[in-house]
């Protein structure tokens, strides 16, 4: 049986709607007080399965100390040949009718880890981090409240994927906590800037996209090689100061504005897991030129949600629910244009898609948009509004792609805005 059959069950008990079921088993990095050694496993219901623990005990046919590593960029170096046995592999030994590892009690008790027990780590060494520009309505939006209401979109954005190079020094895992950033203020009613915390806080939804294998300088890609690169996806939070940004951004784009926090979460679900689930995205018109058209449907049935908790609240409302299928630029797209004018691409360089924004008003990606930039307050439980995040306010996003009786869910990705320091 293929790994994403639905009819395939654990051993594992898992929770109906649980985000990691056996169709799943999305990459992650661990360690735990007995082992303080990060090292690499999978999520399969409430616990995770330590890959290094299999390998020494001679159920996983690798090189020697690839799964004993704090980043998955050493498996992932060996190609989507190996991604594909490998995870089947796995997907075989956590079978029900497979006694290898079911019946094993010693190697179960190693390898076999409760979730709340483990630390989960930042899951891969980040080389390179690019944010793309790839939702229509969020790029519309963004257009109508800034530049031109009867004419949003910049004459380039239908043509070409828009994105800028961030700093991969500042991704960081889930449940990291994120400092309000400082930066130059100008607001429209000022002669002169200032220096100061950000007063316009934003977060923007986003899905990142991990990139598994180089490709050479001076080379380009077809789709289908871009498509063997990508090694799998995760949720993605690409915080944003607003006020920074706004000021300076003409004429190169963001730079401090989004420098400060890129948040992901601690599980990589691999591209394979999210196959049943392609859908064709949205027409694209004009037509791209010749090396950016697509042949394949590259686009993804995955539903998101952000929710927000305030200091006075007790359980986080829901603020926005939306779907990946909307992005108008492909992430095969995204990866065919970075490489297109020789840029080499590295073994564990994360794509941003970009805000992930959806046609109705509560579809939308950013609190930019959801407050149309401040002027329209979020409602939130008890009374409380916010324009932007405020100290001490939680984000937390989640995803997941529905199956027949199943889902495959990326599990959250959080964070809490403190004071800057």
């Amino acid at each position: 049986m293929h790994p994403n059959d639905p009819r395939l069950r654990s051993f594992v008990d898992v929770k109906p709607g649980s985000d990691f079921p056996i169709q799943n088993l999305p990459y992650g990095v661990v360690s735990t007080a007995h082992h303080p050694s990060p090292r690499v496993c999978v999520a399969i219901g409430d616990h995770v399965l330590d890959l290094a623990a299999l390998q020494a005990a001679k159920l996983l046919d690798l090189p020697e100390g690839v799964f004993a590593q704090g980043s998955i960029n050493v498996f992932m170096a060996l190609g989507p040949n190996l991604w594909r046995s490998t995870r089947a592999r796995i997907s075989a030994l956590l079978r029900q009718d497979n006694a290898e590892l079911r019946d094993d009690a010693e190697l179960r008790a190693k390898a076999l880890l409760p979730m709340h027990q483990v630390k989960l780590h930042l899951p891969l060494r980040v080389e390179g981090f690019t944010d793309f520009y790839s939702s229509k309505e969020h790029a519309t939006n963004v257009g109508t409240m800034f530049r031109d209401k009867t004419n949003p979109l910049l004459p380039n954005w239908l043509h070409i994927p828009i994105g800028y190079n961030g700093r991969a020094s500042t991704v960081v895992v889930s449940g990291t906590q994120i400092h309000r950033p400082r930066g130059q203020l100008k607001p429209p009613s000022a002669a002169l800037p200032s220096f100061g915390p950000c007063k316009r806080l934003d977060f923007e939804l986003e899905i990142g996209v991990v990139v598994g294998q180089s490709s050479a300088m001076g080379s380009m890609l077809t789709e289908a090689q871009a498509e063997e690169m990508i090694f799998g996806f995760t949720l993605l939070n690409d915080w944003s100061a607003r006020d920074i940004q706004q000021w300076e951004y003409v004429p190169l784009g963001p730079f401090q504005a989004k420098a400060f926090a890129t948040s992901i979460s601690p599980w990589i679900v691999t591209r394979e897991a999210l196959e049943p689930f392609r859908v064709a995205g949205p027409v694209q018109d004009p037509a791209p030129l010749p090396y950016l058209q697509q042949k394949g449907a590259n686009n993804y049935d995955m539903a998101l949600e952000v929710a927000l908790r305030t200091p006075a609240m007790q359980q986080p409302a829901r603020i926005s629910a939306t779907n990946f299928k909307y992005m108008y630029w492909s992430s095969v797209q995204q990866l065919v244009h970075h490489a297109s004018s020789g840029c080499a691409m590295s073994v564990g360089d994360l794509f941003g898609s970009g805000t992930v924004s959806g046609p109705e008003k509560d579809q939308l990606g950013s609190l930019l948009e959801l407050s149309w930039n401040g002027s329209e307050p979020v409602q939130l439980p008890g009374g409380e509004t916010r324009g932007f995040l405020e100290d001490g306010d939680s984000l937390m996003m989640r995803g997941w792609c529905q199956g027949d009786g199943y889902r495959v869910g990326f599990g959250e990705v959080e964070g809490t805005v403190l004071a800057a320091e």
